[in-house]
């Protein structure tokens, strides 16, 4: 709590002789304290940010005490205010009491009261602040928990999807591949670096719904039943499930679950077209596409980069954003990071 010494009072009366009375009485008491003529010149002190409290009369020519409050209340609420009133003006007094000022003084003053309500406020004021200081510092101290609690669980998270890709030698790496493909794309694309980051996150974790893809399903070697295919589709919505207590940034949480769309809206889980589908989430598409193109499966050779590139242009505008095509094309340099061996690289 500020001792008088330290507190700084503003005084507000278009009354010379009222600003007088009190700015003796208070600073006999060891306050600090300057004066203002109207609400204008009030909100032009107070700009420096160095007061504790205004004192200030209701009834004044132009902007009113009222008025006056109200801004001071919006643009400094750490500072505390009581109202200056005629007896006859309680009604209005009150009122201000309703509107966030701490007390109010009615004239003629008893200086004593006046010393009183001043000291009162002061300590209404330093509590709160306290109050606050307090709330802000144990939320902030839930907040790194939380973050904390978060952090092992997505480490855990990624864990077990590097787990799960390990079971499949075609698989293994998957997920850094379209993540590094994705983010190439995606700073190419003017996205934000905190858009980047996102969609770097939802890379990583694409995959996670397949957790609940029984291992006969992911590793037959041929064809899958249409059954098996449905089990297989389900997993976007289930990863997005399973991230949805760690991930709190929704747009993460809706790269993950749309990157099967297609533009054409016969895609899963939502069946999303064209622009319906998150930016995020059709960069993924393509990535993703492109990794699985040209990796080895159980039951296929992965394709050549020229044959990748030619199945994701005749794709353009049916499984594809054709502007984002044109620009992996444009990219496709850059992408180092897939297991492609010299052969396939060949044109």
């Amino acid at each position: 709590m500020e001792t008088r010494a330290k507190a700084r009072l503003l005084i507000v009366d278009d009354e010379r002789s009222i600003r007088e009375v009190l700015t003796r009485t208070l600073e006999h008491e060891g306050y600090q304290c300057e004066t203002a003529a109207g609400a204008d010149e009030a909100l032009e002190l107070l700009s420096d940010g160095s007061f504790q409290m205004v004192l200030s009369d209701i009834l004044m020519p132009g902007r009113t005490g009222i008025e006056l409050l109200e801004d001071i209340k919006r643009d400094f609420p750490d500072v505390a205010v009581a109202m200056v009133t005629a007896v006859a003006e309680t009604g209005t007094a009150v009122d201000a009491l309703r509107r966030g000022a701490i007390d109010y003084l009615t004239k003629p003053f008893n200086l004593e009261e006046v010393l009183l309500s001043v000291e009162r406020a002061l300590r209404q004021r330093n509590l709160e602040l306290a109050n606050r200081e307090y709330r802000d510092h144990l939320e902030k101290k839930v907040e790194e928990q939380t973050d904390e609690i978060r952090a092992t669980f997505m480490g855990a998270i990624r864990s077990l999807a590097g787990a799960l890709e390990a079971k499949d030698r075609y698989t293994r790496g998957h997920s850094d591949r379209v993540t590094e493909i994705a983010v190439i794309m995606a700073g190419r694309a003017g996205l934000s670096a905190r858009q980047v980051e996102q969609i770097r996150l939802a890379g990583t974790v694409h995959d996670i719904g397949k957790i609940g893809v029984p291992e006969a399903i992911l590793l037959k070697p041929g064809r899958l039943t249409e059954d098996e295919y449905g089990l297989v589709k389900l997993h976007p919505d289930r990863a997005e499930r399973i991230l949805e207590p760690i991930i709190r940034d929704r747009r993460v949480l809706a790269v993950v679950r749309h990157h099967h769309e297609r533009f054409d809206g016969r895609g899963y889980p939502d069946g999303l077209r064209g622009e319906e589908i998150p930016l995020g989430a059709r960069i993924l598409a393509v990535a993703d596409t492109y990794d699985a193109m040209t990796s080895d499966r159980p039951y296929r050779d992965g394709l050549t980069v020229e044959q990748a590139r030619s199945q994701l242009l005749a794709n353009r505008g049916s499984q594809f954003d054709p502007a984002l095509i044109e620009l992996f094309t444009e990219v496709e340099n850059d992408l180092h990071c897939c297991p492609i061996s010299d052969s396939r690289m060949a044109s």
